[in-house]
């Protein structure tokens, strides 16, 4: 582990006295074999249905499994060393291996000895047990099995070394070669721990090539030692290392040179020197130098893929799903390697369990026993994840537990394919597997889950109900091929069963099936097991059933029969998932929430809302072929209507119409939906027409910067310059980006379109009623509420449409048809010879137009409109006309007059507009306007003033320039700055020259200081007032209205 309080860390679990002093288990205690200890066969492999290990994932490319199996047995020899030194040894061989008098660092073994170990994992002992056995002609040893039964041969003691070499897989030549070496190490670090060694480095001075059968097992054997040193100290250390790390790349280029070719390994050889010193300088680092301690093979994950291998020796060679009885006794064998692999209690568990269940895998998946021992170790996983909060901990934890979990889901998530009457046993265990492990990878792992409250989250509960749905989904589609291969061979058959029919038999037996079989052991889990079983059948053949439905036109024989037995079926189900739940806390509701009825009735109201939207959908399409065909004539009917307007509310008499023909038992259930329906279809016209017809900010021009008046010249002097501003001027006026400009009859026939639809809608409504009073099935409450009968959407459209466009025809008049004689015309040089009346002339000539195009009921509204865009109009030529305007105090007499022509155009001697419309809108005018009769100094003083209380302290030094509100107002300083910008006064000019410096022409282009937008002048919302139903009308002379 990378922490030191992991290393040191042990549970205190059930499993824990495995690796107690084992004094209690007699010395003299023996297991008999035939002298001598035979030859072994190759390391032991993984059988080929085991799974890949969550350690080794990262040493595949560098060390093969007989590299680390070797590396494995060799730290275990090393390890099991007695306090004075001395190695665990074999029993005597022919060929003289070891010593027949040497101590054993173990007791002797017998295959008689009850193992605490196993009866505490709940295991069997082993049936078969490990004799070696001499052949009576005194020639070769073999290995053998016998059932308990004494055998006549010769016996010998077979000690822990042989058991473990057995177990292993480990010739006796090997085997004599490692005790052999390290005698020799002993010998030569007399007084030095093991733990303190770097054991290949060891092993790499002590044996030579003589030591080896031929040169060739030599060198393969050098390069694996160099290899597992690369991969402790460099790939995998214990502490960390940089990329840049000095000694690490020493050591690589070292191997990498011996790789290539073999090097001397003398004690006193330069190259061995050399690679000890980086050797030890990597196994000996601390963070303050050297330390005593080495660590070459306690980094992760090259310690735990060793240990694995040690406990994968546990398996009896003759039966792999068998553990030992010997196991106690290995176990304490491999508890001596704890401090060379840097293993620990908590390590060991989360190995050990993922040995067991990798050996259930390998072994087909039959032995219970095998899983419920991994069930009690992920006990001991669980109490260990809560504890060990060490990263590096946490990602081999979670790879492990995520490997054995994926393999559990797999099944599970199908388990009705993977489990029958033969190995049923074993999906509780499977189950309980996959629920811990799930357990400890969320509750202990994920951050998630520590954000949550736990008791929002039922990890055991959740993932059952996983299993069960996604099971039953993949049973319930092969039950649907079943029933299609039912339905082809009774194709020829008189009146064959429909295929949904089929269904629905086989799924209420997959139902039962499962009720029987699997609810119960899934219950231990999910106390509504067999009811969430239920529900998914039910949703899954809901699903088919509902694909059936929309896709038929009319209700059929097979339909009555699908729906006959989809209700028989719904019985069943909802039956089943009630039984299941009377004990739970909500009485099933939960579940029964999760299946919607398949009623006939239901089916005929889906069929129906099919009909509904197709109908929609017509018309939708039909509306827009209509606006694409529109050219808004106001001749194109007598009602000065749009056409495609007509079309649209006669297909919507149409659809209601054949809505209420239906042969349908629920038409004020299903009434709601068409009426929406057709207000969204409405709205969608609405919308269209009044789209691109512009706006208000759209038509209005750009303010030019603000000038002094030049009083030295004369105003001709602006006539002759005028063509070139008139032209800056319309290059800044226009309309909106993107939007076509229409004429005014053409926008006056959208507005009485709009008007039209208002009026239509209260007489469909009104129809709608006496439709639902005819139906047979309507109640009293169905046709004395308006719910689902009105249209919501349409009748603010049409209202928000009208406002819209009777603006944007106000602004488009004034502004952009008229822009020639007001903004371009009005006052411009002289005001005493550009007056108004072209203006007005023009103006009254488009009012007539106007009134003979819109509706009565509207007229009032698109006349107050025009006024007030005109009265906007006015005071912008006045305040924001640019240099081209200049106006002397006797000049607001003729202005005085000129609006008050333009308020009796639209007063029309009482026939027009009335007074009090026409005084709310032209109010900023008048109040402005007298200070056009007002004395320079005045004007100056007030400004002053008035500058003075906005702007405070800070108007003293120096006159802000005030910038434009949003709002003439005699008393807002922007306001009273224009006039005086416009008063053809040398005062005044001088003022603004000394207060602003502001030139007295437009100088490179309209930009320039004061330049603002008028858009934003006219920001405020202006609100119409009253609508007035009176006829415009200015005598029989100008006769543009009627009384």
């Amino acid at each position: 582990m990378s922490t030191p309080s992991l290393r040191t860390h042990l549970s205190v679990g059930r499993m824990s006295y495995l690796f107690r002093d084992r004094s209690s288990i007699s010395a003299s205690s023996r297991r008999e074999t035939t002298p001598p200890p035979p030859t072994a066969s190759p390391p032991r492999k993984p059988p080929s249905s085991s799974l890949s290990s969550p350690f080794s994932v990262d040493l595949s490319t560098t060390l093969s499994p007989s590299d680390l199996h070797l590396t494995a047995y060799e730290i275990l020899v090393a390890a099991c060393r007695t306090s004075s030194g001395k190695t665990l040894t074999s029993s005597p061989s022919s060929a003289g291996s070891g010593s027949h008098g040497g101590v054993n660092l173990q007791r002797s073994l017998t295959s008689t000895a009850a193992s605490k170990m196993k009866k505490a994992l709940g295991l069997r002992s082993s049936t078969s047990s490990l004799v070696l056995k001499r052949n009576s002609n005194g020639g070769s040893h073999e290995l053998s099995t016998t059932n308990g039964s004494p055998t006549p041969t010769t016996t010998k003691v077979l000690t822990a070394g042989d058991l473990m070499r057995l177990q292993m897989r480990v010739s006796e030549t090997v085997d004599s070669r490692i005790r052999r070496a390290f005698l020799r190490i002993a010998a030569s670090q007399l007084g030095k721990r093991i733990d303190n060694l770097v054991l290949p480095l060891e092993l790499l001075q002590q044996l030579k090539a003589t030591d080896f059968t031929d040169q060739q097992e030599y060198e393969a054997w050098q390069k694996r030692s160099l290899r597992i040193l690369e991969a402790g100290l460099v790939l995998h250390p214990y502490q960390p290392i940089g990329k840049a790390d000095a000694s690490a790349q020493r050591l690589q280029k070292i191997i990498r040179g011996a790789l290539e070719r073999p090097i001397e390994t003398g004690k006193n050889n330069e190259s061995m020197q050399v690679l000890r010193t980086a050797v030890v300088a990597l196994a000996c680092r601390a963070a303050d130098g050297l330390s005593d301690s080495c660590h070459w093979a306690d980094g992760l994950p090259l310690n735990l893929c060793l240990y694995e291998i040690l406990l994968e020796a546990c398996f009896d060679v003759n039966d792999e799903s068998s553990i030992i009885d010997e196991v106690d006794e290995l176990m304490d064998l491999f508890k001596k390697t704890w401090p060379i692999l840097g293993i620990n209690q908590i390590l060991h568990n989360l190995c050990f369990t993922w040995v067991l269940f990798n050996r259930f895998v390998a072994t087909g998946q039959v032995e219970n026993e095998l899983l419920s021992a991994v069930d009690g170790q992920l006990e001991e996983v669980a109490k260990d994840a809560k504890t060990t909060k060490d990263p590096a901990y946490s990602k081999f934890l979670s790879a492990t537990l995520t490997s054995i979990l994926g393999w559990v889901e797999k099944r599970l998530l199908a388990y009705h394919d993977t489990f029958d009457s033969l190995n049923i046993c074993t999906m509780p265990n499977i189950v309980s597997v996959g629920i811990s492990a799930a357990k400890i990878l969320v509750e202990d792992i994920s951050h998630e889950y520590r954000r949550k409250r736990k008791g929002e989250v039922d990890v055991a509960r959740s993932r059952i109900d996983t299993y069960i749905r996604s099971s039953l989904r993949t049973a319930f589609a092969q039950r649907m091929e079943k029933a299609d291969s039912s339905r082809r061979a009774s194709r020829n058959q008189p009146n064959p069963l429909p295929i949904l029919a089929i269904l629905a038999k086989d799924v209420g037996e997959l139902a039962a099936h499962e009720k029987k079989v699997f609810s119960p052991i899934l219950k231990r889990w999910h106390p509504l097991a067999a009811g969430v079983a239920v529900a998914t059948l039910h949703a899954c053949y809901g699903n088919e059933l509902k694909q059936f439905i929309s896709g038929i036109g009319e209700l059929t024989p097979d339909a009555v029969q699908i729906l006959r037995a989809a209700d028989k079926l719904e019985q069943n189900l909802v039956q089943t998932a009630v039984e299941d739940s009377v004990d739970s806390e909500d009485g099933g509701k939960a579940v029964i929430r999760e299946m919607p009825p398949f009623e006939a009735e239901s089916a005929i109201a889906n069929l129906v809302k099919v009909w509904i939207k197709t109908r929609l959908d017509r018309m939708k399409e039909g509306v827009d072929i209509s606006l694409q065909q529109e050219v808004w004539n106001p001749r194109a009917s007598e009602d000065r209507l749009a056409p495609s307007a007509i079309e649209v509310l006669r297909k919507i008499d149409e659809n209601l119409d054949a809505f209420f023909q239906l042969p349908i038992p629920m038409h004020p259930a299903l009434l709601p939906d068409l009426v929406a329906g057709l207000d969204r279809c409405l709205q969608y016209y609405v919308s269209k027409v009044k789209s691109g017809c512009g706006s208000r900010n759209s038509y209005l021009p750009t303010m030019p910067p603000l000038t002094r008046c030049p009083f030295e010249s004369k105003m001709g002097v602006f006539k002759k310059k005028y063509k070139s501003l008139n032209s800056l001027r319309k290059s800044s006026h226009g309309t909106a980006s993107g939007e076509t400009v229409s004429r005014v009859p053409e926008l006056c026939v959208r507005i009485n379109t709009l008007q039209r639809i208002r009026s239509e809608l209260e007489i469909i409504e009104k129809r709608i009623i006496t439709h639902v009073r005819n139906c047979e099935s309507a109640r009293e409450e169905d046709f004395s509420s308006t719910v689902g009968k009105k249209f919501e959407l349409t009748p603010g459209a049409c209202v928000e449409g009208i406002q819209n466009i009777s603006e944007a025809v106000g602004y488009k008049l004034v502004f952009h048809d008229l822009n020639s004689v007001l903004w371009d015309g009005l006052y411009v040089g002289d005001a005493s010879s550009s007056k108004i009346e072209p203006f007005l002339q023009e103006l009254e000539q488009n009012l007539l137009i106007i009134s003979d195009t819109v509706n009565e009921r509207i007229r009032t509204r698109i006349i107050t409109d025009i006024m007030k865009a005109s009265c906007d109009g006015f005071l912008l030529v006045l305040l924001a006309g640019g240099p081209t305007r200049a106006f002397s105090i006797r000049d607001s007499q003729i202005i005085e007059d000129d609006f008050k022509a333009l308020r009796d155009l639209f007063w029309a001697n009482g026939d027009g507009l009335p007074t009090d419309l026409i005084n709310k809108y032209s109010s900023t005018t008048r109040e402005v306007l007298p200070l056009f009769r007002t004395d320079t100094e005045s004007l100056i003083d007030r400004f002053r003033r008035v500058t003075f209380e906005t702007y405070g302290s800070s108007a003293k030094s120096r006159f802000p320039l005030p910038p434009t509100s949003g709002q003439w107002n005699p008393s807002e300083p922007n306001t009273l700055l224009r006039v005086l910008c416009h008063r053809n006064d040398a005062t005044a000019s001088k003022f603004l020259k000394k207060t602003y410096n502001l030139p007295k022409r437009l100088v490179g282009g309209v930009s320039g200081v004061g330049a603002d937008d008028v858009s934003v002048i006219f920001a405020g919302g202006d609100g119409h007032g009253v609508v007035g139903q009176a006829v415009l009308r200015k005598g029989k002379r100008r006769g543009w209205g009627t009384r």
